[in-house]
């Protein structure tokens, strides 16, 4: 993998130019070199504003603080089938925590759901393991670079160059490539511009795809936990007349797995003011929303706030260039649905370059990338309008809808078919 820091050259073309080379943009790239063969061989650009070697942090100089507050994702069952394919989940698998069980439950209302992984049965006739997985990013982010560059030593003509710290300045789109300039003056060409650049996408901003947003007036509060009970893989979702509270388990630091990530999410003042807080004030207030379910709270970690919305872009593609992930699609982390709906447009780009590989076509060709548009339209939809409608019923107080989330609980705890349909939904299939 060759790494390129601010250094000038000649302009340089590439088949694949990737803005972003955070877990999206590395995800690609990875995906990408591992359908190809010598006589399909692709040479692939990204270009990342932060130092490639930043993220190669040591363990040893870390702190126990530090560890204890990395940031984790959940992950989807077909998300974990596909990093199996991707020979990513060897590498990470023993640093993912299985979701076997999820309690949902509305505060000082009826409404309850419990579902089991151990009572839903796969086509294959077998009780599935988990309902999802947690991940810490940083876990994740060095399996990919690891598995990058063992798919670089044993491919000679695996091409890809990182183009780190820089970032894009301009963008020129020409009939039979893109052209770009980095902020190092370095320029590049390519058949194809993927922007993994995330919400505030240059690649978006420069094509002047506009973006259809939704303000939830919400901030998450995120941070670590750990509890004097363990979690026993179980995640909760509280609802609270403080807003929906999800504590979602981590692997443990020691031998009980006593850790727990969690998303709070507040009115923008009460998650501004419940960060200020001291860590013992904090403790009360949060065993007093979410209850005893994991006994006390012994040890908050960092508190972050994050602003909320809905970001989607009103096209997916432009002439040579593909808009992934939140880049394309920010949405709500009530369902824990926004990193797994970006691995499956990484999937679907992914599947269709291959197949004009095969044809030996234009992999930028504007009817080619239209088609990945029509593919990624009823997943995008499906999942953006789930998420919405959970933020409208969940983080809401009216009386109407307090009723309906709490009659609709407990027809999903008693309905076999509704509960096996939004297992499959969460499992991302």
């Amino acid at each position: 993998m060759e790494v390129k820091e601010n250094a000038k050259h000649n302009k340089q073309h590439f088949d694949v130019i990737i803005s972003g080379g955070g877990l999206t943009g590395s995800l690609m790239a990875l995906s990408l070199l591992s359908i190809q063969n010598k006589s399909q061989a692709l040479s692939i650009a990204i270009i990342e504003a932060a130092s490639v070697n930043s993220s190669k942090t040591d363990a040893a100089t870390k702190t126990t603080q530090s560890v204890f507050d990395e940031r984790v994702l959940a992950l989807s069952d077909a998300s974990v089938e596909y990093f199996k394919t991707l020979n990513i989940w060897s590498l990470i698998k023993n640093h993912a925590q299985p979701i076997t069980d999820i309690h949902i439950s509305d505060r000082g209302y009826y409404g309850k759901a419990r579902i089991s992984a151990k009572d839903h049965i796969t086509s294959v006739d077998h009780c599935i393991p988990a309902v999802g997985y947690v991940i810490e990013m940083s876990k994740l982010g060095s399996a990919i670079q690891q598995s990058l560059n063992e798919l670089e030593k044993s491919n000679s003509y695996t091409n890809l160059t990182w183009f780190t710290p820089d970032s894009i300045e301009e963008i020129q789109w020409q009939s039979e490539s893109v052209e770009v300039t980095l902020a190092s003056k370095v320029q590049l060409s390519g058949s194809l511009l993927i922007g993994c650049d995330g919400v505030n996408s240059v690649c978006r901003q420069s094509a002047n795809i506009k973006c259809d947003i939704s303000n939830y007036d919400q901030s998450a509060l995120i941070t670590n936990v750990s509890t004097t009970l363990p979690h026993q893989g179980v995640a909760y979702e509280r609802f609270t007349e403080n807003g929906p509270i999800a504590m979602l388990p981590m692997v443990n630091l020691g031998k009980v797995s006593r850790r727990c990530s969690l998303v709070w999410t507040l009115t923008p003042e009460q998650a501004q003011s419940y960060k200020e807080l001291a860590d013992d004030e904090f403790k009360v207030l949060l065993e007093k929303s979410f209850g005893s379910w994991l006994g006390g709270i012994e040890q908050i970690g960092t508190r972050h706030v994050y602003p909320l919305s809905l970001v989607r872009a009103q096209e997916q593609t432009y002439h040579r260039m593909v808009l992934i992930g939140n880049a394309s699609h920010t949405i709500h982390p009530i369902a824990g649905q926004g990193f797994n709906l970006g691995l499956r447009d990484v999937q679907t780009l992914t599947q269709l370059i291959k197949s004009i590989l095969l044809e030996q076509g234009d992999i930028g060709a504007f009817y080619r990338l239209s088609e990945y548009a029509r593919l990624r339209k009823t997943d995008h939809s499906h999942i953006i309008n789930l998420t919405d409608s959970l933020v409208t019923l969940f983080s809401n107080d009216l009386f109407p809808l307090v009723v309906g989330r709490n009659v609709g609980l407990k027809v999903l705890n008693y309905v076999p078919a509704l509960k096996s349909a939004f297992v499959k939904k969460a499992m991302g299939y």
